[in-house]
């Protein structure tokens, strides 16, 4: 999800520069509502690499496949562009038939991906997630890459299941590394401090395992109105985070989308680096944390405080 949210400013900055491009999306289908949220996308085109991956071989997985290359040929590209730098993204991007640019070998994320490029492409890799990607489709297209990315979203309007009629922060909690999980005390803690300020809380999960963790923070905070949601769809995610007070994560996709949606958010690191995957394109949003040392919940306190400060 990250990499898909990361790759969103490309669209705004290519039809900035070159207004009549369409632009079509190759996504995996439980994001694909991503990139529908930004109205530059003409297609969110929907693969399903992870499902595929249980039976390569079966008939079935081949003639998806199979229909795929089918619909993308139909579409007759310019250009793909590979904005993942993955064996399997370089694979997806070779099915449309058009030639496909991407990172160069010293740049790209796996190195034989680039051997499918026709135009490869040096881009920093000190360069943090989002700068390489603008910088990547700004060789291959041909148009200057300058000031802070923007997203330009646009969630349409809906009503989020569970979501407090009070204000409210949502708490991300849940992130599929065991390194990047803020320890359960520390989200105990904040969540407290945000019930003793008259703030609802919410939790949000995505599997068993994550909505068995929500509900021990929820017994762990005291009396309150703490909201472990109900199974939301990315696009209730993307509500429930737009209408958010204010939004606290580990280093998450769901972290990144609020964000991007202009949330109040603080973004907490450890076992990542801030300067590589952070926000820092909003004064609305601010990263905590890093070099293997999390922050305590006084200072997200105090970092909330200066973004609602802020305004």
């Amino acid at each position: 999800m990250g990499d898909v949210i990361h790759a969103l400013p490309v669209v705004t900055d290519l039809l900035a520069a070159r207004p009549d491009t369409e632009v079509d999306w190759l996504v995996e289908e439980g994001f694909a509502d991503l990139p529908r949220l930004h109205p530059g996308v003409s297609q969110a085109i929907p693969v399903a690499v992870r499902r595929w991956r249980r039976a390569p071989f079966s008939r079935a997985v081949r003639d998806e496949v199979a229909a795929l290359r089918e619909q993308l040929r139909a579409r007759r590209y310019d250009l793909v562009l590979d904005l993942q730098g993955l064996i399997k993204s370089a694979w997806l991007a070779r099915l449309a038939g058009a030639p496909v640019a991407g990172f160069d070998r010293a740049s790209v994320r796996e190195s034989i991906a680039a051997l499918s490029y026709r135009y490869r492409y040096p881009v920093p890799l000190q360069l943090h997630a989002i700068e390489r990607l603008r910088r990547l489709a700004g060789q291959a297209l041909g148009y200057p890459v300058a000031g802070l990315p923007r997203f330009g979203l646009r969630v349409p309007p809906r009503t989020v299941p569970g979501c407090p009629s009070r204000p409210y922060v949502v708490l991300l909690h849940a992130t599929s590394r065991a390194a990047k999980q803020w320890p359960e005390p520390c989200w105990a803690g904040l969540g407290g401090a945000l019930l003793e300020r008259g703030l609802a809380v919410v939790l949000p999960w995505g599997s068993e395992a994550e909505h068995a963790r929500a509900r021990a923070l929820a017994d762990a905070m005291p009396r309150g109105e703490v909201v472990v949601a109900p199974r939301l769809s990315l696009l209730d995610c993307a509500a429930l985070l737009s209408r958010a007070r204010a939004v606290v994560g580990v280093d998450t996709g769901l972290t990144h989308l609020a964000a991007a949606l202009g949330a109040s958010t603080v973004a907490l690191f450890a076992a990542t680096p801030a300067w590589r995957f952070g926000p820092y394109w909003s004064e609305r949003a601010v990263s905590l944390g890093e070099d293997c040392r999390w922050p305590d919940p006084p200072e997200v306190l105090a970092a909330l405080a200066r973004l609602a400060a802020h305004g």
